[in-house]
């Protein structure tokens, strides 16, 4: 709900957080301090609790150039809301408000297939890059003037370079 409430009014000032989930049954109560060996133990099931979990938000940017090889996949994800209304990312996927994104960082700017792109798209020369997006991104209307994104921008270094990686990981970006 409050995220596609701010899908057009740019992203909140303050992520999205996860609740901190409780201690498993089988962890050993914080105030038994008996030796070491519990020590030894709570480091041990450490890797066991992650065992279980997604793997490594960086894996899915693994080769990516920094910024972005070390982005947080879930907060790209998350930031992406605000884009899906307009973009798709699929390959072959519709053009909706905005182009489809699929092989972005492989063309030239105002060129995906299967949009109406504004003039001043038309008229720009360069290919898209991650740091081309991420200028972008930073103020679609300052970066390019006279285009028709009414998109206000994504304000936090920190969520631009996440959905830049996010969108890189599920557009078919090859590092060079």
């Amino acid at each position: 709900g409050l995220v596609l409430a701010t899908a057009c009014g740019g992203p909140s000032d303050e992520p999205a957080e996860a609740a901190p989930t409780p201690p498993a049954e089988s962890e050993t109560p914080a105030a038994d301090t008996s030796g070491a060996d519990e020590a030894d133990t709570t480091e041990a099931a450490a890797p066991d609790e992650t065992a279980d979990a997604a793997p490594e938000p960086a894996s899915q940017f693994a080769g990516f150039p920094e910024p972005y090889a070390s982005a947080d996949y879930d907060r790209g994800r998350r930031v992406f809301l605000q884009c899906q209304s307009c973009h798709t990312l699929e390959e072959g996927g519709a053009a909706v408000l905005g182009p489809n994104l699929y092989g972005l960082f492989s063309r030239k700017v105002g060129e995906g297939e299967g949009f109406s792109y504004s003039s001043a798209l038309q008229e720009a020369d360069f290919e898209w890059t991650p740091e081309q997006l991420e200028q972008w991104l930073e103020n679609p209307r300052s970066f390019l003037p006279g285009n028709n994104m009414s998109f206000a921008g994504v304000r936090r270094e920190d969520d631009r370079h996440a959905v830049i990686a996010y969108v890189m990981s599920q557009t078919g970006y090859e590092p060079s």
